[in-house]
């Protein structure tokens, strides 16, 4: 059987097909009832079919509870050490891509970006620093990427912690003193915690006696409630209970923690068996005790270190605390601290220095009045030394001349301690130098008594010690190297003595390779072990003033330049054209050290090609005259400049671009008995690239089975952005398949699609009988939010429902009075404001007839502003097919609205906020039905007169009728 073109779209309508259908060649279109695999191509618009990125949050982890904050924001609650799961649902063409992000909390808690649909984020174990807003960044390229947050509130309860601390004072007017105790509880927790203070058993309130205050102090970090016992009497030495609650949220038990208050109570008190500094040599068994001398409980003791934690070979039995062979690392402070909850803990700390010295140096230093950079005889002169040891102030310094102890006059004077060195440093002055004074002097470091090797230095001085220079050797301003190779830097230095070279970098505020700043060569010769191209750059060789003279440094400078190879783009490129069209491939150096392209080598599918010398540049080039079959292929360019090569690989092509799968098709499955049809859509990625599209190839394989037999779509002219649509049937329910589409030209198979197509129950609404939307799914039905309103409708059960919403408005349940059951409404609270407006959006119902739309609604509230019902008929305005304006009651109430659309329809549920924060809205349990709404209500109320529609009927269920509402829900 055949039917005409237009006959055909009419049954294509019928099924809710939302397509146009093409004729075959002989002008007679496949008929819709033929069995096995039909198709049906649908053009809609020549305009690109590109959607923008549209994201949901959902959650699939240990949620305690997801919940709307004043409209503002979604709230995920969990409890510490759950998992964590988030997805990001997406939709829009082509399909987005997704990457999570966070803020409020721990600064480095940001995830990666990523490019996986329907993103989930899994956090395992979650800690209370990672709660915060997360965010999903969906992003197609089409309009402006969508973003939706949720806040994770993570739920935590700590162990309470107990202190006592105790007053005494004179009482005015009495020979006797009065007793106060405080004892304070403190807990970090989330949400606030809840106090309870009981004596034994006995629950205690605030000002419940003239001896009980309970209170909460200022500036206290985490939560704290205070119990003050004012007047200690002999009733109050008890035993006292801290209980913390978060009212079992999450599941969070209640913690608790007991103080038992005696006339004995009181704070920890500490001795030590040394002085506060101690002083000891290496390879010492050194033992501290530490004593208790007071503290009822009976304290705890506790040795730290610092800085760096307690040392290796430490042993901590009790307040005793020994270090088996000490060693100069292990010196720092020890700190005892003795801790019962009873007033502040006691602490001593012992200074513990191992004696060390190290790194002795000395500096000559000419006549500093007259400015004089050379030893002149007749000028003063001075020699320093100085050596690292600890304690610096112990150790002693002795001056050698000759061999022999120098001996102090009114020309030789020796200062233990030059304030114009770092501090302890000795100086010998030399008053007037003359030839006599020339002469090798020798400086000793010493720890006298202890046993530590002595340290010293030889300084000599004669006509011969002069002041450095320092030059760069001929030919040596200047190093070349290959990256990852050995470079030598060297300054050459000249001078008695010969002083050390430091080296630095000049360009860059940028370190040594060894992490320094600056490092010390004795030699001149600075070392770089396979070096990078980051080491290139301007290097400063300098003079110390130290170990030599203590003038200003002589610097020199030394260029080292890295070569690296070239660095290219593009590393790959896809280019498609036109058969018969001519394509120019440019391979370009974008870094490289020399910069400049020595040899450019071309290559098709591995074999030589020749180009046409060309003046140095930094790209090369090569044309295909004609893109055919025999052209088509890998094009490879080898760019080398002396060091290195780089290569740039083409692969050019008259291939066709992948179909991209629509996603976001509205009820794409049909059930037929045991078998499903499934509406497939997509569009062509930049069909005008390459020749003409004549038809695809389909395979559909069940998945884990072999493949059924290819079938082949027909198409006319295919334009960017066409939406096409096949209608896959005879598929078996709840079984999944594979499509594999492929586009086909005069050049052959063009890039290949590949989606997995699962059985999802269709949404069949309207139908005869009529269905009923209770919202108890997260799709709601196939509702959809106004992205152009002011806010959103919620959905929200009596467990998910805020304990802080506004009060005297709203339901507390669904219509069905079920805890479990959802419904939808509007939050009135800030941050919204007078005449704000939330639009619920059916899906369309491509029908023709007279509906009866059957809804609850609860209207409670002194605030309430008004519920719109509205009918939006394709390509035309919406019109307003019910108002309800004001404070209904605080009970569910039932609408019947009769519609007669002229086309496909939607339906709008409009809230409208009215003057306050007392104006919550809700809806439930929406019906459409075909047929005429009922005359007669179960219990009439008012009538509402409809613009050009007639009246509504609502029917109310009085709280004084019990037995009514039973035998209605009972017929329903």
């Amino acid at each position: 059987m055949k039917r005409d073109a237009s006959g055909l779209c009419k049954a294509a309508t019928r099924m809710h097909c939302r397509c146009c259908c093409w004729e075959s060649p002989s002008g007679v279109a496949r008929d819709i009832g033929e069995p096995a695999w039909r198709w049906m191509l649908a053009a809609q618009g020549g305009e690109g079919r590109g959607a923008p990125a549209q994201a949901q949050i959902i959650h699939a982890g240990q949620a305690c509870v997801v919940k709307e904050d004043n409209i503002s924001e979604r709230v995920y609650t969990i409890r510490e050490g759950d998992t964590l799961v988030l997805q990001c649902l997406v939709t829009g063409h082509p399909r987005p891509q997704v990457r999570w992000t966070k803020t409020a909390g721990s600064a480095s808690d940001k995830f990666q970006e990523t490019s996986v649909f329907n993103e989930t984020l899994r956090i395992e174990k979650i800690q209370r620093l990672q709660g915060g807003r997360y965010y999903c960044k969906a992003e197609n390229g089409v309009g402006v990427p969508a973003i939706k947050s949720i806040r994770v509130d993570v739920q935590y309860l700590d162990e309470p912690i107990l202190t006592v601390h105790q007053t005494i004072s004179d009482v005015r007017g009495s020979f006797y003193q009065e007793k106060t105790v405080f004892l304070r509880c403190t807990v970090n927790s989330n949400p606030p915690a809840r106090f309870i203070w009981r004596r034994g058993s006995e629950t205690l309130s605030h000002s419940q006696d003239n001896g009980v205050d309970i209170y909460e102090p200022l500036y206290t970090q985490g939560e704290t409630k205070v119990l003050k016992l004012k007047n200690l009497r002999p009733q109050d030495y008890a035993s006292y209970t801290c209980q913390v609650s978060v009212r079992n949220v999450c599941g969070i038990p209640d913690k608790s923690i007991t103080f038992e208050l005696t006339n004995t109570t009181a704070p920890p008190a500490l001795k030590l068996s040394v002085n506060e500094t101690l002083v000891v040599n290496p390879g010492d068994n050194v033992t501290i005790q530490c004593l208790l001398t007071g503290g009822d409980p009976l304290p705890q003791v506790v040795w730290s270190h610092s800085p760096g934690p307690m040392p290796r070979n430490s042993l901590i039995q009790g307040g005793n605390l020994t270090i088996w062979s000490i060693r100069a690392e292990d010196s720092g402070y020890y700190n005892c601290t003795a801790i019962n909850n009873v007033g502040n803990p006691a602490k001593k700390t012992v200074n513990l220095l191992v004696r060390s010295m190290r790194n002795v140096t000395f500096q000559i230093t000419p006549d500093v009045i007259k400015e004089s950079e050379t030893i002149q005889l007749g000028q003063d002169l001075k020699l320093s030394c100085h050596v690292d040891a600890v304690p610096q102030e112990k150790v002693f310094y002795f001056w050698y001349k000759n061999g022999k102890l120098a001996k102090i006059s009114d020309r030789l004077v020796v200062i233990r301690n030059d304030p114009e060195l770092p501090p302890v440093t000795s100086s010998l002055e030399i008053i007037d130098l003359r030839f006599t004074d020339y002469g090798t002097y020798l400086c000793v470091a010493s720890f006298q008594g202890a046993p530590i090797p002595d340290l010293s230095v030889e300084v000599n001085i004669s006509s011969e010690t002069v002041p450095p220079s320092i030059m760069v050797p001929k030919g040596q301003s200047t190093i070349t190297v290959r990256e990852g190779s050995r470079a030598e830097l060297q300054c050459e230095v000249r001078g008695k003595p010969k002083p050390p070279i430091l080296w630095s970098r000049v360009d860059k505020e940028a370190p040594m390779p060894s992490g320094a700043m600056t490092v010390e060569t004795s030699d001149g010769k600075l070392h770089l072990e396979k070096v990078t191209r980051e080491l290139s750059g301007t290097y400063k060789c300098q003079t110390a003033r130290y170990n030599g003279f203590n003038i200003r440094p002589r610097e020199a400078l030394v260029q080292l330049n890295v070569q690296f190879p070239p660095v290219v783009e593009p590393i790959f490129q896809d280019i498609r054209q036109a058969i018969g069209r001519s394509v120019t491939l440019r391979c370009t150096m974008l870094k490289g050290s020399p910069m400049k392209v020595a040899t450019a080598v071309w290559r098709f599918n591995g074999s030589l090609l020749t180009v046409p010398p060309t003046e140095q540049q930094d790209y090369s080039e090569y044309k295909v005259d004609s893109v055919s079959r025999e052209t088509s292929g890998n094009y490879e360019c080898s760019i080398s400049n002396d060091v290195g090569v780089a290569t740039c690989l083409f692969q050019v092509s008259a291939k066709a671009y992948n179909p991209e799968f629509y996603y976001d098709t509205p009820n794409p499955t049909r059930k037929q008995s045991k078998n499903y049809s499934y509406v497939l859509q997509w569009t062509q990625k930049e069909p005008d690239a390459v020749d003409p599209i004549l038809s695809y190839r389909l395979d559909v394989r069940q998945m884990n089975h072999r493949d059924l037999p290819p079938k082949s779509i027909s198409v006319r002219k295919v334009e960017k952005g066409m939406l096409q649509e096949y209608l896959l049937t005879d598929l078996k329910v709840p079984l999944s398949y594979e499509v594999r589409l492929t586009p086909l030209t005069r050049f052959g198979s063009g890039d290949m699609a590949t989606r997995t197509i699962h059985y999802i129950e269709p949404i069949s609404y309207p139908n005869p009988l009529g269905n009923t939307c209770h919202f108890e799914d997260e799709k709601i039905c196939g509702y959809t939010q106004d992205t152009t309103d002011n806010f959103d409708w919620i959905r929200q059960s009596g467990l998910t429902h805020d304990p802080k919403r506004s009060a005297n408005t709203g339901p507390t349940m669904d219509f069905s009075g079920t805890p479990e059951g959802y419904y939808m409404f509007i939050e009135a609270s800030a941050p919204r404001v007078k005449n704000d407006k939330a639009r619920l959006i059916s899906p369309m119902y491509n029908m023709t007839a007279r509906f009866c739309v059957s809804f609850y609604y609860h209207m409670y509230g002194k605030h309430i502003g008004s519920l719109n019902l509205l009918v939006h008929v394709k390509n035309k305005q919406p019109t307003q097919a019910l108002s309800l304006k004001g404070d209904k009651g605080n009970a569910w109430q039932q609408a019947h609205v009769p519609i007669n659309p002229a086309g496909p329809f939607q339906i709008i549920f409009e809230g409208v906020r009215g003057t306050g924060s007392e104006g919550d809205i809700a809806i439930d349990d929406v019906t459409l039905k075909k047929g005429d709404c009922p005359r007669k209500p179960v219990v009439p109320d008012k009538a509402v007169v409809l613009p050009e529609n007639g009246a509504i009927t609502q029917d109310k269920f009085p709280l004084c009728g019990p037995l009514l509402f039973f035998l209605f829900v009972l017929l329903r």
